[in-house]
């Protein structure tokens, strides 16, 4: 039986709450007869840090590299090689906050070897190396919001 104080059926709110958090949804509206029940939750979403995005100068213009010094250009076309994400969700490069990352520029995989982890629906998912390799660019920041089918990490 729905507990109910003073009209409102607080087992149908919990109910609609579950639903919201097993769905990802931000909020859930139901009417029957004259009684409407809206839940809804507040979402805070970090802005996506702005990435290195690799443009190849025509071969008649010496034009200086938009990439900063600190940051590895991938040789040859970066998505030949590249991961691609197999999910939405938020990509964290190291297993906990201020830990140190699963991998870095010029490091050695192994086949099956995680690089990221990727949290969906408060996930957490191992992202494994497709292939052996050295990595020579990782494409994202850590944190970074990221959607299926984006480019990763490059392992040559």
């Amino acid at each position: 039986m729905a507990s109910r104080n003073n009209g409102i059926d607080k087992v149908m709110i919990r109910d609609l709450a579950e639903i919201l958090n097993e769905t990802d949804l931000t909020d859930i509206e139901i009417e029957q007869g004259d009684l409407r029940i809206r839940v809804s939750r507040q979402i805070t979403m970090q802005a996506a840090a702005p990435q290195a995005v690799y443009a190849q100068a025509p071969a008649a213009i010496a034009a200086p590299s938009a990439v900063p010094a600190d940051a590895a250009k991938p040789a040859g076309d970066p998505s030949k090689n590249a991961v691609p994400s197999p999910m939405v969700g938020t990509a964290y490069l190291s297993p906990a906050p201020g830990a140190r990352a699963f991998i870095e520029v010029g490091s050695k995989v192994k086949e099956g070897q995680t690089l990221m982890i990727i949290e969906a629906m408060k996930t957490m998912n191992q992202i494994p190396s497709p292939r052996a390799g050295t990595v020579t660019a990782i494409l994202i920041e850590d944190s970074q919001p990221v959607e299926y089918g984006e480019l990763l990490v490059v392992i040559e």
